[in-house]
Protein backbone atom coordinates (compact mmCIF):
# COMPACT_ATOMS: atom_id res chain seq x y z
CA UNK A 1 0.00 0.00 0.00
CA UNK A 2 2.30 2.56 1.48
CA UNK A 3 4.40 1.97 -2.68
CA UNK A 4 1.27 2.20 -4.20
CA UNK A 5 0.58 5.89 -2.52
CA UNK A 6 4.18 6.49 -3.64
CA UNK A 7 3.73 5.73 -7.14
CA UNK A 8 0.54 8.12 -6.88
CA UNK A 9 2.69 10.99 -5.77
CA UNK A 10 5.66 10.36 -7.58
CA UNK A 11 3.81 10.45 -11.09
CA UNK A 12 1.19 13.30 -10.34
CA UNK A 13 3.10 15.52 -12.01
CA UNK A 14 3.25 13.71 -15.31
CA UNK A 15 7.06 13.32 -14.45
CA UNK A 16 8.92 10.67 -12.15
CA UNK A 17 11.94 12.33 -11.11
CA UNK A 18 15.77 11.09 -9.98
CA UNK A 19 15.22 13.21 -6.04
CA UNK A 20 11.74 11.34 -5.70
CA UNK A 21 12.83 7.72 -6.54
CA UNK A 22 16.19 8.20 -4.12
CA UNK A 23 13.50 9.63 -1.41
CA UNK A 24 11.67 6.69 -1.60
CA UNK A 25 14.80 4.45 -1.61
CA UNK A 26 16.11 5.80 0.93
CA UNK A 27 12.54 5.70 3.75
CA UNK A 28 12.43 2.11 2.19
CA UNK A 29 16.00 0.97 3.10
CA UNK A 30 15.73 2.94 6.70
CA UNK A 31 12.13 2.15 7.49
CA UNK A 32 12.80 -1.69 5.95
CA UNK A 33 16.57 -2.72 6.36
CA UNK A 34 17.22 -5.80 4.21
CA UNK A 35 14.31 -6.71 3.51
CA UNK A 36 13.76 -3.94 1.08
CA UNK A 37 15.14 -5.49 -2.21
CA UNK A 38 14.62 -5.45 -5.91
CA UNK A 39 11.24 -7.23 -5.77
CA UNK A 40 9.59 -3.53 -3.97
CA UNK A 41 11.40 -1.63 -6.71
CA UNK A 42 10.01 -3.63 -9.07
CA UNK A 43 6.23 -3.17 -7.38
CA UNK A 44 7.22 0.44 -7.35
CA UNK A 45 7.70 0.39 -11.21
CA UNK A 46 4.57 -1.86 -11.88
CA UNK A 47 2.60 1.01 -10.06
CA UNK A 48 4.16 3.49 -11.67
CA UNK A 49 3.60 2.51 -15.17
CA UNK A 50 0.07 0.99 -14.05
CA UNK A 51 -3.08 3.36 -15.51
CA UNK A 52 -5.13 2.87 -12.31
CA UNK A 53 -3.58 3.26 -8.84
CA UNK A 54 -6.57 1.78 -6.46
CA UNK A 55 -6.26 4.59 -4.65
CA UNK A 56 -9.77 4.57 -2.60
CA UNK A 57 -9.09 1.25 -1.48
CA UNK A 58 -6.17 1.53 -0.10
CA UNK A 59 -6.72 4.69 1.72
CA UNK A 60 -9.80 2.84 2.86
CA UNK A 61 -7.67 -0.11 4.21
CA UNK A 62 -4.91 2.13 6.02
CA UNK A 63 -7.96 4.19 7.64
CA UNK A 64 -9.48 0.76 8.92
CA UNK A 65 -6.00 -0.23 10.16
CA UNK A 66 -4.28 2.52 11.53
CA UNK A 67 -4.00 5.30 13.78
CA UNK A 68 -4.95 9.05 12.78
CA UNK A 69 -1.32 9.89 14.04
CA UNK A 70 0.04 7.04 12.21
CA UNK A 71 -1.78 8.42 9.12
CA UNK A 72 -0.77 11.71 9.85
CA UNK A 73 3.46 10.35 9.59
CA UNK A 74 2.51 9.11 6.33
CA UNK A 75 1.15 12.12 5.06
CA UNK A 76 4.25 13.77 6.00
CA UNK A 77 6.28 11.37 4.34
CA UNK A 78 4.33 11.76 0.89
CA UNK A 79 4.50 15.40 1.43
CA UNK A 80 8.43 14.86 1.76
CA UNK A 81 8.23 12.76 -1.78
CA UNK A 82 6.52 15.99 -3.27
CA UNK A 83 8.96 18.20 -2.02
CA UNK A 84 11.97 15.99 -2.81
CA UNK A 85 12.56 18.04 -5.82
CA UNK A 86 12.76 21.29 -4.21
CA UNK A 87 9.35 22.18 -4.86
CA UNK A 88 5.63 20.71 -4.48
CA UNK A 89 3.40 21.12 -7.26
CA UNK A 90 -0.11 21.94 -7.77
CA UNK A 91 -0.68 18.44 -9.27
CA UNK A 92 1.20 16.97 -6.17
CA UNK A 93 -0.95 19.22 -3.53
CA UNK A 94 -4.00 17.88 -5.32
CA UNK A 95 -3.22 14.10 -5.59
CA UNK A 96 -2.04 14.72 -1.64
CA UNK A 97 -5.63 15.76 -1.15
CA UNK A 98 -7.33 13.38 -2.25
CA UNK A 99 -5.19 10.66 -0.24
CA UNK A 100 -5.55 12.88 3.08
CA UNK A 101 -9.21 13.07 2.58
CA UNK A 102 -9.05 9.34 1.49
CA UNK A 103 -7.84 8.51 4.39
CA UNK A 104 -9.76 10.62 7.02
CA UNK A 105 -6.65 12.66 7.72
CA UNK A 106 -8.70 15.59 9.24
CA UNK A 107 -8.14 19.10 7.03
CA UNK A 108 -6.37 20.83 10.11
CA UNK A 109 -4.03 18.32 10.22
CA UNK A 110 -3.60 18.12 6.18
CA UNK A 111 -3.00 22.21 6.33
CA UNK A 112 -0.68 21.42 9.30
CA UNK A 113 1.62 19.03 7.43
CA UNK A 114 1.04 21.34 4.15
CA UNK A 115 2.43 24.17 5.68
CA UNK A 116 5.74 22.75 6.90
CA UNK A 117 6.43 21.77 3.04
CA UNK A 118 4.32 24.80 1.44
CA UNK A 119 5.13 27.97 3.23
CA UNK A 120 3.12 31.21 3.15
CA UNK A 121 2.47 34.46 5.37
CA UNK A 122 0.58 32.70 7.71
CA UNK A 123 2.01 29.23 7.42
CA UNK A 124 3.60 28.85 11.30
CA UNK A 125 -0.37 29.81 12.17
CA UNK A 126 -1.75 26.97 9.76
CA UNK A 127 1.17 24.52 11.36
CA UNK A 128 -0.97 24.90 14.46
CA UNK A 129 -4.18 24.77 12.99
CA UNK A 130 -4.95 28.94 13.29
CA UNK A 131 -6.10 31.66 11.77
CA UNK A 132 -3.45 34.56 12.00
CA UNK A 133 -6.47 36.43 14.14
CA UNK A 134 -6.00 34.31 16.91
CA UNK A 135 -5.53 35.82 20.47
CA UNK A 136 -2.23 35.01 21.89
CA UNK A 137 -4.43 32.60 24.41
CA UNK A 138 -5.72 30.23 21.47
CA UNK A 139 -1.75 30.43 20.50
CA UNK A 140 -1.17 29.06 23.43
CA UNK A 141 -3.54 26.44 23.69
CA UNK A 142 -3.16 25.20 20.09
CA UNK A 143 0.67 24.86 20.69
CA UNK A 144 -0.13 22.64 23.92
CA UNK A 145 -2.96 20.62 22.02
CA UNK A 146 -0.78 20.08 19.01
CA UNK A 147 2.46 19.39 21.28
CA UNK A 148 0.80 16.71 23.47
CA UNK A 149 -1.19 15.15 20.03
CA UNK A 150 2.26 14.81 17.38
CA UNK A 151 5.18 14.06 20.80
CA UNK A 152 6.94 11.82 18.77
CA UNK A 153 6.15 9.13 21.57
CA UNK A 154 2.86 8.36 19.87
CA UNK A 155 4.30 6.33 17.38
CA UNK A 156 7.39 5.51 19.31
CA UNK A 157 5.70 1.15 17.93
CA UNK A 158 6.42 2.32 14.50
CA UNK A 159 9.48 2.31 12.57
CA UNK A 160 13.07 4.55 12.63
CA UNK A 161 11.51 6.55 10.01
CA UNK A 162 7.88 7.00 11.06
CA UNK A 163 9.98 8.24 14.49
CA UNK A 164 11.97 10.69 12.51
CA UNK A 165 8.51 12.28 11.05
CA UNK A 166 7.40 12.76 14.08
CA UNK A 167 10.41 14.22 15.52
CA UNK A 168 10.34 16.04 12.42
CA UNK A 169 6.50 17.49 12.74
CA UNK A 170 6.82 17.96 16.27
CA UNK A 171 10.16 20.47 15.64
CA UNK A 172 8.01 22.59 12.94
CA UNK A 173 5.12 22.61 15.65
CA UNK A 174 7.67 24.33 17.74
CA UNK A 175 9.56 26.28 15.72
CA UNK A 176 5.94 27.92 14.17
CA UNK A 177 5.44 28.15 17.65
CA UNK A 178 8.56 30.01 18.33
CA UNK A 179 8.08 32.13 15.68
CA UNK A 180 4.49 33.86 16.65
CA UNK A 181 5.93 34.06 19.72
CA UNK A 182 8.86 36.07 18.57
CA UNK A 183 6.41 38.31 16.08
CA UNK A 184 4.32 38.66 18.88
CA UNK A 185 6.61 39.31 21.70
CA UNK A 186 4.70 36.10 24.19
CA UNK A 187 6.61 34.70 26.69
Amino acid sequence: MLIALSAAVMRADGKVLKAELDFVKSFFRQQFGPQFSTTHLQTLKRFLDSDDIPLEQICQDIRMRTQEEVRVQLLHYLFGIAKSDGHVQESEMLILKRIAQLMGVPNMDFESVKNMFYRDVNSDFKVLGLEATATDEEIKKAYRQMAIRYHPDKVAQMGEEYQKGAKEKFQKIQEAYDNIKKTRGLK
